[in-house]
């Protein structure tokens, strides 16, 4: 490259083009010293305010920097120029190359394709599965809820007033109309209390004495050894056995309904609870069916003894008789079971103690009884 005469004459780009970067510690040779003026033309002050800043963070090593690039480019535009149309036709070249269609197993997807696709489709039907199994199990959920009761319900539920308290003898009246099946129905007492049975001291576990009876055959067996054998015999149990019975238990043996037994057989009866309990055949001090006096719950249970206990909804459920009996023995009983249940009242009980009662057939509609005049009602002699 040629010496330049006098750089201060040049234009700033071609004087900052021909020049060499150099570090920032030295001393740019485009400034000449002058005692005169350090900048003798305007065109050259401008150059070096230009220059300075760019210098002074230039690298110590040889780098392409960005100036340099941009100098290169103010340089050589035709150079530019020529490899922008070289760049394009070869762009253009290569679009306008045509593809080979593929055919035959190469038009296939790749395996690994094939897999993806395939995982895909189980996906979509795993989804449609579950959506209409979904769809299905809702819509069975819905006939369910939506379907109506029978014709001969309907027929009987209008017997009855919607949300009416009805006293003693005109529910017991009402209830026998409502009795229509083909079947003797019985019929059932049920008592909401105010308890929690999830506490001690509001437990409630009793028996009640049926005056009229329950209008069932009541099969008694008994638990018990030595002499005692003879006189529950003698009492009218229908099975009567020892070790033995407590063997044939084990065996799977439940044909009764009642299971007594004396207290000094209740060690032995301690390892049937996995099969009594779940059934309510358990023998207990509370229901009377754990007694030194064998004959007598024999007797009792046989005339109509009934247990009751309240339910985690703090409800009592009580049979207290079958349809064809007469509505004064209906009533006996019912007003026994209420006694009873009264009596029995838990410790823990608070406040206001009963709150609805209802009676019904087996398969008939609900009837409210008030319960004031329920509790005020003064039964006829049994």
């Amino acid at each position: 490259m040629a010496a330049i005469a006098n750089p201060c004459a040049l234009s700033p780009t071609t004087a900052l083009a021909s020049q060499k970067l150099v570090a920032p510690h030295f001393v740019s040779p485009l400034c000449p010293s002058s005692s005169s003026s350090s900048y003798p033309s305007l065109a050259f002050h401008k150059l070096h305010i230009l220059i300075k800043p760019r210098l002074q963070i230039a690298p110590r090593r040889f780098e392409v920097s960005p100036l340099r690039a941009e100098l290169s480019a103010v340089a050589d535009p035709e150079t530019d120029l020529e490899d922008g149309e070289a760049g394009s036709e070869s762009a253009v070249a290569t679009v306008a190359a045509p593809t080979k269609t593929k055919t035959g197993k190469a038009a296939l997807p790749l395996k690994r394709d094939r897999v993806d696709l395939l995982l895909y489709t189980r996906f979509l039907f795993f989804v449609r599965l579950s959506f209409w199994g979904l769809y299905g199990s809702v819509q069975v959920m819905w006939n369910l809820l939506s379907q109506t009761r029978s014709k001969r319900f309907l027929e009987i539920q209008k017997l009855r007033e919607n949300k009416k308290e009805y006293d003693v003898p005109a529910a017991v009246s009402l209830l026998k109309q409502t009795a229509s099946t083909k079947f003797v129905e019985s019929t059932e007492a049920h008592f909401r209390l105010n308890i929690d049975p999830k506490y001690n001291d509001q437990q409630l576990r009793a028996t009640v004495n049926l005056p009229k009876g329950t209008g069932q055959t009541v099969k008694v067996a008994v638990l018990t050894q030595g002499a005692k054998i003879d006189e529950a015999m003698n009492a009218g149990a229908d099975i009567v056995g020892g070790e033995e019975l407590i063997e044939q238990i084990k065996g799977g043996f439940m044909d009764f309904d009642k299971l007594i037994a004396s207290p000094d057989m209740m060690p032995k009866v301690a390892s049937l609870g996995k099969l009594l309990g779940p059934r309510g055949l358990m023998p207990n001090p509370k229901a009377g069916t754990v007694t030194t006096d064998i004959p007598q719950a024999i007797q009792e249970f046989k005339k109509g003894k009934v247990e009751y206990r309240v339910d985690k909804t703090g409800i009592v459920h009580v049979p207290f008789g079958k349809v064809n009996f007469s509505e004064e023995d209906l009533i006996i009983n019912l007003m026994a079971a209420l006694r009873s249940i009264e009596t029995n009242k838990p410790s823990g009980a608070k406040g206001v103690y009963w709150k609805s009662i209802h009676i019904c057939s087996s398969m008939g509609p609900s009837i409210r009884l008030n319960i004031r005049e329920a509790l005020d009602y003064k039964s006829p002699a049994a």
